[in-house]
């Protein structure tokens, strides 16, 4: 029996994103199906890294349209058409985009500070957090610089409330979220999702879950055992 259940390759997973953007919501969702799908043959280890698409994002924030209509130069029309695209992608992964709930775009930053505390806790912890936040943005239109919010998340992801309020109170880890992402900004990394899988292989974008898993096959040694099955 040993030899026909052989041990699980482990990779690693860094998933390069903003809790702002709709295709790492995507992503992830494709992401997470294709390690359903891989499992248990391949074991991953998920960690989630910061990248900002608006840094510059004040306070209180902007009307979304507006927003996008000012960054990519299209109309508001092209960002309808846009977003219910976007929308469909996330239904076949499972995930809800209800686009007139969300009325503007914020600024991240804390999002990421509360994710790195949150990875340095407990990898699956900061999964869990990460999902809370994408559903309360994109499916609740709620925002996700707002300190009670982040707090509440945390304390639903099953990490120390009273701990998530002193961090939002100051500046932990602002430090290392902002070498973190100079770290991905300076390996050439400017849109995302950007999968990195063990430290040398990247996929771009919110691909479908067949991508993945056949990246994650090739990569773990696996994929001449599926061709030879098919």
């Amino acid at each position: 029996m040993s030899t026909h259940n052989p041990t699980p390759q482990q990779l690693r997973i860094d998933f390069v994103s903003d809790v702002s953007c709709p295709w790492c919501a995507v992503g992830l969702g494709s992401l997470e199906q294709a390690l359903e799908r891989v499992s248990p043959d391949i074991e991953v280890e998920l960690h989630f890294q910061p990248f900002e698409l608006n840094p510059d994002m004040p306070r209180e924030g902007q009307d979304s349209v507006e927003h996008l209509v000012e960054k990519y130069g299209i109309s508001e029309d092209q960002v309808r058409a846009n977003g219910e695209r976007i929308r469909e992608r996330g239904a076949k992964v499972g995930f809800d985009f209800s686009l007139d709930r969300r009325k503007r775009v914020w600024n991240t930053f804390d999002a990421h500070r509360l994710l790195h505390w949150a990875e340095l806790e407990d990898v699956a912890k900061q999964r869990q957090l990460k999902k809370a936040l994408f559903k309360a943005y994109f499916t609740d239109g709620l925002n996700p610089s707002d300190a009670d919010l982040l707090i509440r998340l945390a304390g639903e992801a099953g990490l120390d409330t009273a701990r998530a309020r002193e961090i939002l109170a100051g500046d932990a880890y602002a430090a290392e979220t902002r070498a973190r992402e100079h770290m991905y900004t300076g390996a050439g990394i400017h849109s995302v999702p950007a999968i990195i899988i063990d430290n040398k292989h990247l996929i771009s974008g919110g691909q479908p879950a067949e991508i993945f898993e056949r990246a994650l096959r090739q990569i773990a040694g696996a994929a001449p055992q599926q061709t030879a099955q098919a």
